[in-house]
Formats: C-alpha cells, structure tokens, sequence
C-alpha cells in the first residue's frame, strides 16, 4: 500500500476542513434568517390584529350612523 506525499494529505485535509467549515457557515446563516423570517411573521400577526380591530371599530362606527340616519327618518 502506497501513501500519500505529506504535501497532498494537507492539501486533502485543509480541503475537508474547509468543506466543514463551509457548512456549518452556511447553517449558521440559516438559523439567523430563520429567526429573522419568525420575527416578520410576529410583527406581521401583529399589524393583522391592529387592522382587524380598526375595521371592527370602523363598523360599529358605521352601524351607529345608520342608526341615527334610520331616526331621522
């Protein structure tokens, strides 16, 4: 069985660390736009609810106003 110059094993080596490196990078980033993409998702739920009850506000405001044009009649 031959072995490898020394030279090519480093070369090899370097090479699978910085595969692994490379990965565990790219799966840091994942987690931090992941948290980012939960924090959009609260703040947009967040802004639904506000709309949701501005326009449950805006319809009672409505029915009370047809009331009152009903009573003028």
């Amino acid at each position: 069985m031959k072995y490898l110059p020394a030279d090519l094993q480093v070369i090899i080596l370097s090479i699978i660390i910085g595969t692994l490196l490379a990965i565990v990078w790219s799966l840091r980033v994942l987690v931090l736009m992941e948290r980012r993409i939960a924090r959009m998702d609260e703040n947009l739920l967040k802004i639904a609810k506000r709309i949701a009850r501005e326009e449950f506000k805006i319809e009672k405001e409505e029915k009370k106003i047809e009331r009152e044009i009903r009573k003028r009649k």
